[in-house]
C-alpha cells in the first residue's frame, strides 16, 4: 500500500475494514501522542511535589486524546460519511468531549519539554514576538473565541459547505480542523485557570450563549419538514431510516446531549463563581470590621 497516495490520504479509500488510516488524521494523532508522552515523562522525573496535579492533567489529556481517536479513526468516522447522525456524533465528540478534556489538561508545557532545549528557546522567542503575542491575546478574548467557534459551527452547516465536505476528503478534514481548533480555543479561554470571579462569571455567560445557539441549530434540524442536504452522498436506507429521520436524529444529538455538556459546564462554573464571590465578600466584610469587634 502506498501511504502517500492521495486516494489513501483523502479519498474514500482512506478506510480499511471501517478504520480510517489516512495520514492527515493518523499522523497528527501519533505525533501528538509521542510528543506529549515524552514531555510528560521528562517533567514527571523532574517534579515530585506537583505529581498529583500532573497525574490529573495527564489523565485528562489521554482521555481527550482517546476520545479524539475514537471519533476520527474508528468505524465511526467511516460511518459519518454515510449517516448524518453518525456525522453529528463524531463532531460533537470532538467539540464537547475531546476539546474540553484536552484544553483542561493544558498540554503545551509537556509537549514543549519533548523538544530539544534549543528548539524550545527558539519557539519561546517566536511566540514572544509582538505580532504573535498580540494575536494570541485577541484570539483568547472570551467574546472572540465564542464567536469564532460559533461561526465554524454555523458556516459548516450551510448546505453548500456541508455537502462539499462529504464529497471531498480535504474539505472534510478542514471541517474537522475548524471544529476542533475553534473548540480548543473556546474551552481554553473559558475554563478557569485562576480564582478571578469576573473570569468565571464571563465563562458562564459564554457557555450559556454557546448552548443557546448550538441548541437552536439542533432544534432547527430536528423540526425542519424538509431536507437541508438533499445532495449529500448519504446511505441511510440500509439503517431503516429515511433521510429526514436521519436529519432529525442528528438535530436531536446536537440539541440534547451536546446541550447537556454545555449546561453542566455552565452550572459547575456558576457554582464556583458564586462560592468565590461569597468568600470574597466575607473577606471584605471581615477586613472592614474594627479590631475590637474581631476580638
Amino acid at each position: 500500500m502506498n501511504w502517500l497516495d492521495p486516494s489513501i490520504c483523502f479519498g474514500s479509500a482512506s478506510t480499511q475494514a471501517g478504520w480510517t488510516i489516512g495520514l492527515p488524521i493518523t499522523l497528527p494523532l501519533a505525533l501528538t501522542a509521542l510528543l506529549y508522552g515524552a514531555g510528560a515523562q521528562r517533567l514527571w522525573r523532574r517534579s515530585r511535589r506537583g505529581r498529583p496535579t500532573n497525574l490529573a492533567r495527564i489523565g485528562l489529556f489521554w482521555a481527550g486524546w482517546l476520545s479524539l481517536a475514537i471519533a476520527l479513526v474508528t468505524p465511526l468516522h467511516a460511518l459519518s460519511e454515510r449517516l448524518f447522525t453518525a456525522h453529528m456524533i463524531e463532531h460533537e465528540m470532538m467539540m464537547v468531549v475531546s476539546a474540553p478534556l484536552l484544553a483542561a489538561s493544558a498540554p503545551i508545557a509537556e509537549m514543549l519539554w519533548a523538544l530539544p532545549q534549543s528548539w524550545r528557546l527558539t519557539l519561546a522567542r517566536v511566540t514572544r514576538a509582538h505580532l504573535i503575542s498580540s494575536a494570541w491575546v485577541v484570539l483568547t478574548l472570551p467574546a472572540v473565541a465564542t464567536v469564532l467557534h460559533g461561526l465554524a459551527i454555523w458556516l459548516w452547516h450551510l448546505p453548500i459547505l456541508f455537502e462539499a465536505a462529504l464529497e471531498r476528503g480535504p474539505l472534510h478534514y478542514a471541517q474537522h480542523a475548524s471544529f476542533l481548533g475553534t473548540g480548543l480555543l473556546f474551552w481554553w479561554t473559558i475554563l478557569p485557570r485562576n480564582a478571578r470571579t469576573r473570569a468565571q462569571g464571563t465563562a458562564v455567560l459564554h457557555l450559556f450563549l454557546t448552548s443557546l445557539h448550538t441548541g437552536l441549530l439542533g432544534v432547527l434540524l430536528f423540526v425542519s419538514p424538509r431536507l437541508w442536504y438533499p445532495s449529500a452522498p448519504l446511505e441511510v436506507e440500509q439503517w431503516g431510516l429515511s433521510a429526514l429521520e436521519d436529519q432529525q436524529l442528528a438535530g436531536l444529538v446536537m440539541w440534547m446531549p451536546a446541550g447537556l455538556v454545555y449546561g453542566a459546564a455552565a452550572l459547575l462554573l456558576a457554582e464556583r463563581w458564586i462560592s468565590a464571590t461569597g468568600r470574597s465578600r466575607d473577606r471584605r466584610l471581615l477586613s472592614q470590621q474594627p479590631q475590637g469587634e474581631l476580638r
